[in-house]
Order: structure tokens, then sequence, then C-alpha cells
């Protein structure tokens, strides 16, 4: 049995959702008559407010959050016994939490802004950027697992990301919300030695491009792990992931970049090209039809959909199994992977690693330590490879 509910436009998240009402019988959102920012109907059906189903006794239990023994919150879906968070960044986390597993080298980034379907601030991107770095430098980890925390404490809905945060957009990219948010970011890089960045008020961001290229060079395998919604930014953010595993109950896929005047000209709209085809990659920008997890598997824009209370479980799964790989090959395969669509930046990339390689053997430290001890090298022994 379906249920209404009278929805305001605050009641909506701040992301990158236009005021739409969605036919839950196709892919295609059906926009309402009438002006954009009157109240509308939302019923059980409506994917974005319920995930796609009525509203059953058992969801009260999503609304339910539990905590790490620091006090973090953490979604419905964290297994607690199998994860410990980790508290050494010089930062203090508000809108993100990160957890290392107890038995793998697997980190967990969560999104930790649930009743806004995750949309993402400045202070958002600082902390996911300081997370996804830190893992970057741990050389016990080779899987990063990205996700969104949830359900929303006012609705039940669950999100991935939305995107930017399109109530602190301002005319040159997303403002810091007020002194506090600034003065916390700034005193955070104060003391890690970088600087102060933009305090409230000063300069607009959009280094959420900077998160994207991270991902794309960091040398470890990371996968989106979504539970939800991924929208705009969220949409991208997922695309520039190596992997991607969806929730089949309760993933939606929307592009609305275009609905607030947004675009991603790079990862989120020229890769996702790659990834599935021009003509698709066209239909996600242009048309903006909301796709569910079955359809992203079936046109490769995700690589599986598994039960929602399963989510979490697989993605540990497949932590396991990468950091079961060499970590040597996985590092070299994923900037393989990287340089036929990075240009110069992706052979950069991938020759310093072969660099690495070189370094490693006889032959290297042979010519290293001529050159320290002042003698002409000897290269006999090695043997031209063919």
């Amino acid at each position: 049995m379906a249920i209404e509910t009278q929805l305001e436009p605050a009641d909506w998240v701040p992301g990158s959702i236009p005021l739409r009402e969605f036919n839950t019988q196709s892919s295609t959102p059906r926009r309402k008559d009438g002006p954009r920012r009157a109240p509308r109907t939302a019923t059980g059906d409506d994917p974005w407010f319920t995930g796609g189903r009525s509203m059953r006794r058992s969801d009260a239990n999503l609304f339910h959050v539990r905590h790490t023994n620091v006090g973090q919150m953490v979604s419905a879906l964290f297994d607690a016994d199998r994860w410990e968070p980790i508290d050494d960044l010089d930062r203090e986390l508000r809108d993100v939490t990160y957890h290392r597993a107890v038995d793998s080298g697997t980190v967990r980034i969560a999104f930790d802004r649930p009743d806004v379907r995750n949309a993402f601030r400045p202070g958002t991107v600082d902390e996911l950027y300081d997370a996804l770095d830190h893992a970057k430098r741990q050389t016990d980890v080779g899987c990063i697992l990205l996700t969104g925390n949830g359900p929303s404490s006012k609705d039940g809905g669950w999100a991935f990301c939305s995107g930017g945060d399109q109530t602190v957009r301002g005319e040159d990219g997303y403002q810091y919300e007020g002194d506090e948010e600034g003065e916390a970011q700034s005193a955070s890089e104060d003391a890690s030695g970088q600087g102060p960045r933009a305090r409230a008020s000063e300069q607009g961001r959009l280094h959420i491009l900077e998160v994207q290229r991270l991902i794309r060079h960091i040398p470890k395998v990371v996968v989106a792990v979504v539970p939800g919604w991924a929208v705009g930014g969220g949409h991208s953010l997922h695309v520039v992931c190596d992997l991607t595993l969806a929730s089949e109950d309760h993933a939606k896929f929307l592009q609305t970049d275009p609905d607030v005047a947004s675009y991603d000209a790079g990862f989120g709209s020229a890769y996702l090209a790659k990834q599935i085809g021009q003509k698709k990659a066209r239909e996600v920008f242009f048309l903006g039809k909301t796709y569910d997890a079955e359809e992203a598997v079936e046109m490769g824009m995700v690589n599986e959909a598994v039960p929602h209370e399963e989510l979490e479980a697989t993605a540990l799964e497949w932590g396991e199994r990468i950091n079961a790989k060499s970590p040597t090959a996985m590092r070299m395969l994923k900037y393989a992977f990287n340089m036929t669509d990075d240009g110069m930046v992706g052979q950069q990339v991938f020759a310093g690693e072969a660099t690495r390689l070189g370094y490693m053997t006889d032959e290297a430290k042979e010519g290293r330590d001529a050159f320290v001890e002042g003698r002409d090298p000897d290269f006999d022994d090695f043997p031209w490879h063919y």
C-alpha cells in the first residue's frame, strides 16, 4: 500500500535534485505541471523517498543508526564488529566517516550527511580529500570503499551522494557555510602545516574535481559502494571509481547537472561515454532519466547489484579479494587502464611507476652504486631481454 506525504521545497535535498515527479513505470522522469516551487505529492512508490517501494514496519529499524566507540554516526548497514575507526588525521571529521577493516587492508570512507542525501559542501570535500590522501599513503591498504551512510532520519531514504549542496553554491563555486565551518577547516589546515584554506564568504570552491583526480591516480582499487541515490556530482564520483557495487533495492542513478546549470565535462561525462558508449552517455545527461541498479549493470556503468542487506558484506569480500593479489600488478594494471584515456598525464603516472620497478632491480642498483663510487658501471651481467 502506497503512502502519501506532502513535501515542501525545503524538504528536498540541497544537492542537485530538481523538483520533479518521477514516473515509476519507466526510467523517464515526468515533470509536474504548474510552478516548480509548488508542494509536490510523493507516494511510497517514489524511489527518491522510500527506495522504490512502500514503507514497511520493518523499515523503522533503518532509522536507528549505530555509533562507533568514538561517537561517529555510521550507516544502518555498518557492521561495527568488522571495522575500527581511523582517528589519526589532522582534522576532526564532521561530514565524513573513516574506518579500516579489522582483518584486511580495506578502508571505508563514507559521506555522512544522510538527511541531505549526502550532498557535499566545501568542508565535506576537504575531509574526503584528506581521508583519501591518508589511505593513499598506507602501504598495507589495497582497497578503498567509497560509500554513503544512511538512511535519512527524515524519510528513510538512502543515498551514495547527491552532488554539490546547492544551498551553498555561490557565483564562483561552493562557499563555506559561515565562520564556524570556514574557521574549522582553516584550523585543521593550519595544524597540518599546509596553510589555511579559503574562509567562509571568500572564494568559491570546485575542489571536488581534485577528489576525482585523486581517485583516478591513487595507487589502490577504489570501489564505489552505492546504497541509494547517485546524483549529479555524486554520479560523477561513482563513474571515476575503479568499480561500482550497488544495492539492487535502493540504488538509483540520475544525472541532473543540466537542470542546475552545471556540467562535468571531464570524467563525469567523457569518461562515462567510454564506459557505456556515446549515445547512452548523452542520454544520461540530455534526457535526465533515472536508472535502477539492474539497468546500470546492463549498460556497463555498474559492475554488480546485490540485495541491500548484503551490500557492505559483499564490498568487504571484494576488498579481501583485491588485497590477496599482487600490489605491484594491481597498481600497474590500474595505471595501464587509465593511460589510454589520460593522455600525457596517464603516461607520466604509468612511467613513474615503471621507473620505481626499475629501481628495484640489480641492474639499477649497479648504475646507482657506480655513480656514487665514481666508477664506470658494469652492465655485462644483465641481458637484453626480448
